[in-house]
């Protein structure tokens, strides 16, 4: 465990200079992305009932830790393919999920800014009232994870060249035909179904549901299910980069 300790400060401290060019740009979109989602889209409704608005501000959250997680990590992590990098990071006599940890970290701690900015951009906006859980901590925490965990597990399975369009792809899905600024009940039978497996609702619920904590209280299945998607995405990542070549 000490090892593993030494590890992961080490290898966080070097992702942080690794990536200190590129920081700040995240940091830009990723906050612009929240404000953008809660701003832009409440124009197409501009008479919000309560619904509607906490939809688009949880909404707006969600699909802040989806761009950072499942587009810009896995962009990242295609480049540092070409350019060798992660064949020098296996070499690393260091814990595989250490250096996933340390990367995570990063991760997490860039979405931090945009999901306070969109959160009181949307209580300002349509004058919200949250009922905010203790489990939102755990919960964005979760949520980050297994955005970038997912992202990993695609960016190490895939060629580089085929990252980007799976990340666009992510993106348009997570913006207009995932429930996460609308309920489920507005999709088709068929595709609501398809997201009864995919995490992109259970992430909007987890937010939704530790921000303003429903009459019922905060639903168990959202954590269970990203759980599941995080510890696939992580066994994928680490079994690549254990895999001798």
């Amino acid at each position: 465990m000490r090892h593993w300790l030494r590890s992961y400060a080490l290898l966080l401290r070097w992702s942080l200079l690794r990536m200190r060019a590129e920081l700040p740009l995240f940091l830009v979109v990723q906050t612009g992305m929240s404000v953008g989602v809660v701003v832009g889209f409440s124009f197409l409704v501009p008479i919000a009932d309560e619904v509607t608005a906490l939809y688009l501000t949880t909404g707006a959250m969600t699909v802040g830790l989806i761009t950072v997680g499942m587009v810009a990590a896995p962009q990242i992590v295609a480049q540092q393919k070409l350019q060798g990098i992660f064949d020098y990071q296996r070499s690393m006599p260091v814990p595989r999920l250490a250096m996933l940890a340390a990367d995570a970290t990063v991760w997490v701690a860039i979405n931090l800014p945009g999901l306070i900015v969109a959160l009181g951009i949307g209580a300002l906006r349509f004058d919200l009232d949250f009922t905010v859980s203790p489990l939102v901590i755990p919960a964005v925490i979760l949520v980050a994870t297994a955005a970038v965990a997912i992202g990993y597990g695609v960016a190490y399975a895939v060629k580089p060249v085929l990252v980007g369009i799976i990340t666009n792809a992510v993106i348009i899905v997570a913006l207009m035909f995932a429930p996460i600024n609308y309920p489920a009940d507005r999709l088709p039978d068929w595709l609501a179904t398809v997201h009864q497996i995919l995490p992109f609702g259970y992430m909007a619920q987890a937010i939704r549901e530790t921000v303003d904590v429903p009459s019922t209280g905060v639903p168990v299945l959202p954590f269970v299910v990203l759980a599941i998607w995080c510890a696939a995405g992580l066994a994928i990542t680490s079994r690549i980069m254990t895999r001798r070549t």
